[in-house]
């Protein structure tokens, strides 16, 4: 069934890669999940029809050795895995999922089998030889761009670009998907939507790799059969990649539940800038053999870096997620990688950084605002909104402007995925509404009986620009945002936070004046690390 145009336009599915349960976690595979989920929760906010997908990819050689090496079958590894580290991080820093797909899931493998079949009887797929070298690292068969000279131990052999591990010759009987016949419809996608691929620098490397020339690629295997079997000969099984990047259409409904499948394709697809090929080629080509639309948005975040390295447990530079929130939380965890980082670019973590956001941006900047504003209420007001003063002064009014102003601004640039800019907006008014308290001294103005009106439109000023940060930062910081709006007493006059319209947030004068506040509790207390108080 087919909706509506205005339907379609408010839709809006969001994915992250589905990551490999060769090993847990560590924080760059939560970076991904939170912009993800930042994305998702600020779009449910706005009344789009919103899906949230993340998932685990398992199978593959690589899953298959590690599973041999710790003595377990590979489905008995990944459901460990699942079950023990990949779901439990989901809980570990507060993501909103609407699915959680695994590729050894019945519904996954039909799936994948119908799209298989559906390429193989079109004639996109036909059988070959094959021999090159492949790295069961990236599951991939090497470009010669990523094949470098091994140093060290490995003097003399080719490895990875990426990995720096010694690369496997491969020499296979194995089914190829025509991908070089899709070479120009896809330079002509990048032309015609340059938003497809983004950032720029990411769209551009795209470009100039279908530029070179593409080649057909191998879809199967038969070295090992830990994998989804090739439909019409299940001595092959299909290509981990190919396998897994059909998990957006399986978990939708693909070959299923073509009414789902409708209200959600297509999808905005949030990876990291080592997969984007895989994500804005090879995957609008299947797609397009297909006969289904590619996605709408292809987004490469850069790495996270400690010490200058990529994040990499076999660097030994992985740090897992709960490292960070068991100390500091998950709001804190959240806001600090979607503020201190420039989404799209590389970004450098330090607990250094970490620690002094969190004082100086979390605690003091934002927790301190908010513990002022009810406490002074509570103090002058009965623990009530004030009413709002009959003349407006010209500082209440640049308050009142710029909330607007940075409602709309947040809003236009999580539209780009700019979340780090989008906060930055945000960060304006928590500024501004500290420097509005400091210069209006409300304390000063409770010593005049005469000043009581004024004192009243101060603090009406700076509750209002309250509710608008609760609002503006649920998506980043929900607990602390949830916290605030129960305390400002705006769920009983305006409703649930979640269901607030965040498009709307700027629009001032929403809370009543005379509505029952509570006291709130610090937001973001202070900490010790290292024997020091943070």
């Amino acid at each position: 069934m087919a909706l509506d145009q205005q339907a379609q336009s408010s839709s809006f599915f969001i994915t992250t890669p589905i990551f490999y349960v060769n090993d847990a976690p560590h924080i760059g595979h939560a970076y991904t999940e939170v912009a993800a989920d930042v994305l998702a929760r600020w779009h449910r906010q706005a009344g789009d029809d919103t899906w949230f997908l993340t998932g685990t990819d398992e199978h593959g050689q690589k899953i298959l050795r590690t599973a041999t090496a710790n003595g377990v079958a590979p489905k008995e590894w990944a459901d460990r895995l699942v079950e023990s580290a990949w779901k439990p991080l989901l809980g570990t820093i507060n993501i909103s999922n609407d699915d959680f797909i695994r590729t050894t899931d019945a519904r996954h493998e039909e799936g994948v089998a119908k799209f298989l079949q559906k390429l193989y009887d079109d004639g996109h797929v036909y059988a070959g030889e094959f021999e090159a070298l492949y790295c069961v690292g990236c599951e991939e068969f090497k470009p010669k761009s990523e094949i470098v000279d091994g140093e060290g131990a490995f003097a003399g052999e080719k490895v990875c670009a990426i990995h720096s591990k010694p690369l496997e010759l491969l020499q296979e009987k194995n089914y190829f998907f025509k991908m070089s016949a899709f070479q120009d419809r896809l330079l002509a996608l990048y032309e015609e939507r340059p938003d497809f691929v983004q950032p720029a620098s990411a769209r551009n490397e795209v470009i100039a790799f279908v530029q070179q020339g593409l080649e057909d690629l191998s879809i199967s295997r038969t070295s090992f059969d830990w994998g989804i079997p090739i439909p019409w000969d299940s001595s092959h099984v299909t290509y981990v990649w190919f396998d897994a990047l059909l998990n957006y259409v399986t978990a939708t409904g693909y070959g299923a539940d073509t009414e789902q499948f409708e209200r959600r394709w297509p999808a905005t697809h949030i990876v990291g800038k080592d997969i984007l090929r895989f994500h804005a080629v090879i995957w609008p080509a299947m797609l397009m053999a297909a006969g289904l639309e590619v996605p709408r948005h292809v987004f490469a975040h850069g790495w996270l870096l400690v010490g200058g390295e990529k994040m990499s447990k076999s660097k030994l530079t992985g740090i897992a997620p709960n490292e960070i929130t068991d100390t500091f939380g998950s709001d804190a965890f959240r806001y600090y990688f979607m503020r201190a980082i420039s989404f799209g670019h590389d970004g450098s973590f330090s607990w250094e950084d970490l620690a002094a956001r969190y004082q100086a941006e979390l605690a003091n900047g934002f927790g301190n605002l908010a513990s002022r504003v009810l406490a002074m209420n509570q103090k002058y007001f009965e623990g009530r909104v004030p009413q709002a003063g009959s003349e407006e002064q010209p500082a209440d009014a640049a308050i009142r402007t710029l909330a607007a102003d940075v409602a709309a601004r947040a809003d236009e640039r999580i539209s780009a995925f700019a979340i780090h800019e989008a906060l930055a907006a945000v960060w304006e008014l928590v500024d501004a509404l500290n420097g509005y308290i400091t210069e209006q001294e409300p304390w000063v103005l409770a010593k005049d009986p005469a000043q009581r009106d004024r004192l009243a439109a101060v603090l009406y000023t700076t509750t209002e620009g309250l509710r608008v940060l609760a609002e503006l930062l649920a998506p980043v910081i929900p607990q602390a945002a949830a916290k605030l709006w129960t305390a400002l007493g705006a769920e009983e006059t305006l409703g649930a936070l979640a269901e607030q319209p965040i498009r709307e947030a700027g629009r001032w004068g929403r809370l009543l004046a005379g509505t029952e506040q509570q006291r709130i509790a610090v937001l973001f207390p202070r900490i010790e690390i290292d024997g020091e108080n943070k």
